[in-house]
């Protein structure tokens, strides 16, 4: 019996189960959590909340993972410096510590300057001790990789640092996108470094030794590894995860997954068992990388999205994540009686803060400049978490005029407040947590609504489930070519509330069908879902263990690494260079160079898949040749040779049968 351990580490949650890779059964599932500030505490209740003894029997460990992708859109990468080599790219890089090397070759390979050592070695001296990771881009090093190889051979040499270079992240000519990826990918190797570390920690507490995989944006596996020096191909890890788990609990081959987390709702299409892949790379947090991942369209809205009211008064919902009342109310049952106590007693009038919100310490500040004043509000929240009209009444200030906005930005507090998992305490559907909290934070967004609690929880009901409707057809548009917004836009939000809210003033009813099922998975989709599918007419599956899906994901992946290589003539020298990820090299015979060009690939990443996986497994290699010619102006003339594309692909433990493909 092979049993395999998936654990995803999400924002709020650390998922885990014990899946019988033979049979396809999930044995044991647990949930906890996720302990941000020590990643190895939620780490290890779920492993004990598993019910689960026989850890000998355990074969392979694989994770799935939001880490990287909050660390990109929140800023929190580790101090990464960049050695440039031979240009600057146009355009602005998410570092400030940057230097510049005069060596430099052309889109062809050849050397126009040859690196100096001197000013190499000064150059990687003046990052000591000053950052804790190297990036280095070379410009046209994906066609010679050569200067950025030796350059980081001396960084290992001088600093012993982590450090990556731009052409084992892509074969993208793009200088500017594969410096901005080599960046945001060294930034990011201590973060990943630390999940693993924490994982290993845990896992020798149950004396479990066996290999570590993550899974990569695309859904496939890599080893661990792999994943300390490419931690940027983890980016969209966990929705990917989703995808993967949610296909393995249905056994659907057409179908619109939709994975319903925290912090955000991730959809997407699965047309005849292919997911398609991002060609232009994956884009998180404003930056554009040359990542292959997953085509998957994100939506600001879980069950923990804030539930507010804007400047005009009409009530929204996130893209902002909080912590929900009642999750943080059942530990603190004295928030209760500050939002009922203190917001009777000071009668204030909100612009921009929230009835509801509350505040808790969730880091010490360190060596962060802060006002006397955001120090006193530290002080005020050191023993325990209060209401805004607390901290307001304790400094005599205006709640509006307390600033916490900059500190929740800085992550040293986090903001408490009403949000769906309160709606559905409220109303008795969902009871894990403090229903009393969540009914008094619901009264006072009923209050500010003059509505009574029944009836501000209908139309908050139907408020969420409108906007799940929207995320569905947005995304189905946006697979088809469509870019609109359903919400923005006079012309699709008149027919969507025609679709959603069955509006018939004078004649025009329109109706929505889609034919593709709804593969639900995510904690809170069974309590929303439902209502989601009467609108969308159409047919819903919410398999079981749903609310486990991305660690089942994880669990059931495939390890694939695929490595091109691209060979083109030089008219002048009359020879076929073969442009490779190892190395530049040059033949005399077309044949010649194909031969090689396949060959060594296909020894590039069966060295990569084999060493992730145990004995045990197969690797399947598989190759592509695409040889490209320009037509001929005439009838007699022959077609122009121009290039020939390699492109190799190794899987390890193949699974389901659901392929990635680029986006036409």
């Amino acid at each position: 019996m092979s049993l395999i351990l998936g654990i995803d580490t999400g924002g709020t949650y650390t998922d885990g189960v014990i899946v019988e890779y033979g049979d396809k059964k999930v044995l044991h599932k647990a949930k906890s959590l996720t302990t941000r500030e020590d990643l190895t505490i939620g780490i290890e209740k779920c492993m004990g909340n598993l019910n689960f003894t026989d850890f000998n029997k355990i074969s392979l460990v694989s994770l799935s993972t939001t880490l990287a992708t909050n660390a990109i859109v929140e800023g929190k990468g580790c101090k990464t410096g960049v050695i440039l080599i031979g240009d600057w790219p146009k355009g602005k890089l998410p570092s400030d510590n940057i230097a510049l090397l005069d060596g430099k070759f052309d889109i062809k390979g050849r050397v126009i300057k040859n690196l100096e050592g001197q000013q190499v070695g000064d150059v990687i001296e003046q990052f000591r001790d000053k950052v804790d990771a190297i990036a280095i881009s070379g410009y046209a090093s994906v066609r010679n990789p050569e200067h950025e190889l030796y350059v980081k051979s001396k960084v290992r040499e001088m600093l012993n640092i982590p450090v990556a270079c731009g052409h084992e992240l892509t074969s993208s000519l793009g200088f500017y996108e594969r410096t901005v990826t080599s960046i945001l990918n060294a930034s990011l190797i201590p973060i990943i470094m630390d999940l693993i570390n924490a994982t290993k920690t845990v896992l020798q507490k149950y004396k479990i030794n066996v290999p570590i995989m993550i899974v990569k944006g695309d859904g496939s596996l890599m080893h661990e590894s792999l994943a300390t020096e490419k931690p940027i191909e983890t980016i969209l890890s966990g929705p990917a995860a989703s995808i993967i788990g949610g296909i393995f609990l249905t056994n659907q081959n057409d179908a619109i997954i939709m994975d319903m987390g925290g912090t955000t709702t991730d959809i997407a299409i699965l047309t005849e068992g292919v997911v398609r892949k991002r060609r232009e790379g994956a884009q998180v947090g404003g930056w554009l990388t040359r990542v292959e991942a997953a085509e998957i369209f994100t939506f600001g809205i879980g069950g923990d999205s804030y539930l507010h009211f804007n400047i005009e008064g009409q009530l929204e919902i996130g893209p902002q994540k909080v912590w929900p009342l009642c999750v943080v109310g059942k530990r603190y049952p004295h928030l209760s009686d500050e939002l009922e106590t203190f917001r009777k007693k000071e009668e204030y009038q909100l612009c921009s803060a929230q009835k509801t919100d509350c505040f808790m310490l969730v880091k010490k500040p360190g060596k962060l400049e802060l006002s006397k004043f955001e120090m006193e509000i530290i002080k005020i929240l050191e023993e325990r978490p209060h209401s805004l009209f607390y901290i307001a009444h304790k400094l005599d200030k205006d709640p509006d005029l307390l600033g916490l906005q900059h500190l929740v930005d800085m992550g040293v507090i986090a903001r408490i407040s009403l949000t769906p998992t309160d709606i559905l305490h409220a109303e008795g559907r969902y009871n894990k947590w403090d229903k009393r909290i969540a009914e008094i934070g619901v009264n006072l967004f009923a209050e500010r609504l003059n509505q009574s609690i029944p009836k501000f929880l209908e139309m908050a009901n139907e408020f969420i489930t409108n906007i799940l409707c929207d995320t569905c057809l947005l995304s189905l548009a946006d697979f088809e070519n469509q870019n609109f917004n359903f919400i923005d836009k006079s012309g699709p939000t008149y027919l969507g509330n025609k679709v959603l809210k069955d509006e018939d003033q004078f004649g025009l009813l329109a109706k929505n069908t889609l034919k593709k099922p709804i593969v639900a998975v995510g904690a809170p989709v069974s309590a929303w879902m439902h209502k989601v599918r009467e609108k969308l007419n159409n047919s819903l599956i919410i398999p079981e263990h749903s609310e486990v899906a991305n660690a089942v994901g994880a669990a059931v992946g495939q390890v694939l690494e695929t490595v091109e290589v691209l060979i083109r003539p030089d008219q002048v020298k009359k020879c076929f260079i073969v442009h490779a990820p190892w190395s530049r090299e040059i033949f005399n015979d077309l044949e010649a160079a194909i031969e090689y060009a396949i060959s060594g690939a296909k020894k590039y990443v069966s060295a990569t898949v084999k060493g992730a996986m145990s004995n045990s497994y197969n690797v399947n290699v598989l190759h592509n040749r695409e040889d490209i010619y320009t037509e001929a102006f005439t009838s007699n003339a022959e077609n122009a040779y121009v290039e020939t594309r390699i492109k190799v692909i190794a899987i390890g433990k193949p699974s389901l049968k659901v392929s990635f493909v680029e986006k036409n």
